[in-house]
């Protein structure tokens, strides 16, 4: 879209899809993982409605992972002074339903934070979408598979993975989590090796698109649904 071309949606509708992601470690996967699949998925669960979905936030808070590179981390502060700007911006134009399609567990900061500007910016709601946690989707993953989990098979789909890369034919225990939020970066590559917090590290396509679809359903009734009068 062009600014003209927003600024006549505008007249009509005031939601639009904000999503979050981060750029970091997924073992085999690509290091956009959570760029990916929130982009994909905003634009997916909009479908042919004209409803305008940003461009992606391609970095988060991810410190953990500085070890690896190609991780890229901001700091809390400095992301929320981010998120803030974007808000703010959005409000200003005339937005005021807005789906903040997040990627990265590790923005959940953000989360809270939406909250505290709503209150100060009365009249625009802000609905704050953990896509791959949210009740519909996890109660698919975990009928699929109990054991799933950072990089592992429930964030390999055919439009995160590499060509060339092969998965491993293997089942990874899941992790102690209390001990690993102990540990500095170093030490937390060290515990992990190549990144995966348990599972396969690969499912059916079948599986990974049944899953998607659920998704997408999940997120259109966000977009569309329980916005309040």
């Amino acid at each position: 879209m062009n600014w003209m071309q927003v600024e006549e949606y505008l007249k009509s509708d005031n939601r639009c899809i904000l999503p979050l992601g981060s750029t970091e470690q997924h073992a085999h996967l690509s290091l956009c993982v959570d760029n990916i699949l929130p982009s994909k998925l905003a634009h997916d669960a909009v479908g042919d409605s004209g409803v305008p979905v940003f461009p992606v936030l391609p970095y988060g808070i991810t410190p953990y992972f500085r070890a690896y590179p190609g991780s890229i981390n901001i700091r809390v502060q400095t992301y929320l002074a981010i998120v803030r700007d974007i808000l703010d911006d959005l409000h200003e134009q005339g937005f005021r339903r807005i789906l903040i399609v997040n990627g990265h567990g590790g923005n959940t900061p953000a989360q809270g934070f939406t909250a505290e500007w709503m209150a100060d910016h009365p009249g625009t709601q802000v609905k704050f979408h953990n896509w791959w946690n949210a009740p519909q989707v996890w109660a698919k993953v975990q009928a699929t598979d109990s054991n799933a989990s950072h990089a592992s098979w429930m964030e390999n789909f055919p439009w995160t993975r590499l060509d060339g890369v092969e998965m491993p034919d293997t089942e990874k225990t899941g992790v102690d989590f209390d001990y690993m939020r102990l540990l500095g970066p170093a030490a937390l590559r060290e515990y992990l090796g190549e990144g995966n917090f348990g599972g396969k590290f690969q499912r059916p396509d079948a599986d990974m698109q049944a899953i998607w679809d659920v998704a997408v359903a999940e997120t259109r009734a966000l977009l569309e649904k329980g916005w309040a009068e």
